[in-house]
Order: structure tokens, then C-alpha cells, then sequence
């Protein structure tokens, strides 16, 4: 019943996401998740709607609303999210030397590891549809590179981070 209700209500929500999503600037694909979710969490709490088009179209409508609403309340960071601009000189070097070996790392990372997390770490705050026309890469492989570039990161850092702590 839910693989149906899931085929048959897909083509109108990838219509409706795109439709919607240009006005609130999000992406269609964070709709369309977003619906699904709510059709899951009602399928379970209320069971299938009695009129799905009509339901779904709602939803979507609901949906890009609150992302509009999101979208005026966030403001990025001007600084760093945990600065403090009481820091003293040693915190200051301390952070400046983990910023240091951040970057190091991502430079030996393999393959386009570095200049995707280069796009990553950018003051700028792009989005996945700015670093995949950067780079030149489809929007929807960027998550998965992520994750293995990530993973690189993680394996490099782990014998640097290992070692800076003290003994005893």
C-alpha cells in the first residue's frame, strides 16, 4: 500500500518541489525529502490520506512556508560559531595551530578531496549547487564524496590528534 501510494504520488511531488522550491531557495530535492517525511510520519499517526494529490499539494505549500520562515530567521556566522573574542594569546595560538593542521590535512587528501573541502571550509558558505558548479561535479555525488572525503580526513587526523595529547 505505501510502495503504491509512494509511485503514484511521486512525479506530482518532484512537480510541486520544483515549482515551489525557486521561491523559498531551497532545493527541490530538501522538499521533496521533507514531504516524504511528513507523508511517513502521517501514514503512521493517521494512516493514508484520504485525498493524496490534494494532501501532498498542501504539504509541499506547508512545507516551502516554514523554509521561508527558516530561511529569514538564520543569519550566518560573521565569525567563527564558537569564537570568543575574550580568548587569550594561548587559546588563540592553540586554535590557529588546529586550524593549521586542518588545512595541511585536507591538502594530502586524495583525488578532489582537497579542493572539494577547500569549498567546504570556505568563509563563503556556499551551497551544494555553487561547489558542484565549481567543481564540476554532479549536485548529487557531492554527499557521498563528502563522506569519503571526510573519512580520509578523519583516518589522517587521527594519529595527529593522538599524539598531541599528554601522558600520564
Amino acid at each position: 500500500m505505501t510502495h503504491d501510494l509512494v509511485t503514484t504520488l511521486r512525479p506530482l511531488l518532484t512537480a510541486e518541489a520544483s515549482a515551489e522550491a525557486h521561491a523559498t531557495g531551497t532545493e527541490p530535492a530538501d522538499l521533496e525529502q521533507a514531504v516524504w517525511l511528513r507523508l511517513l510520519e502521517h501514514l503512521e499517526t493517521q494512516g493514508p490520506p484520504l485525498d493524496p494529490p490534494g494532501w501532498l499539494r498542501r504539504a509541499v505549500r506547508s512545507e516551502s512556508r516554514r523554509s521561508r520562515r527558516t530561511t529569514r530567521l538564520e543569519r550566518p556566522y560573521d565569525t567563527e560559531p564558537a569564537a570568543d573574542d575574550d580568548r587569550t594569546p594561548e587559546q588563540l595560538t592553540l586554535a590557529a595551530a588546529r586550524r593549521r593542521a586542518l588545512h595541511d590535512a585536507v591538502r594530502r587528501l586524495p583525488g578532489r578531496c582537497p579542493s572539494l573541502m577547500a569549498a567546504l571550509l570556505s568563509p563563503r558558505d556556499l551551497t551544494y549547487r555553487e561547489i558542484a558548479g565549481e567543481l564540476g561535479i554532479s549536485q548529487g555525488s557531492l554527499g557521498p564524496e563528502r563522506s569519503r572525503c571526510l573519512g580520509c580526513l578523519r583516518r589522517l587526523l587521527t594519529p595527529e590528534v593522538a599524539t598531541r595529547r599528554g601522558r600520564g
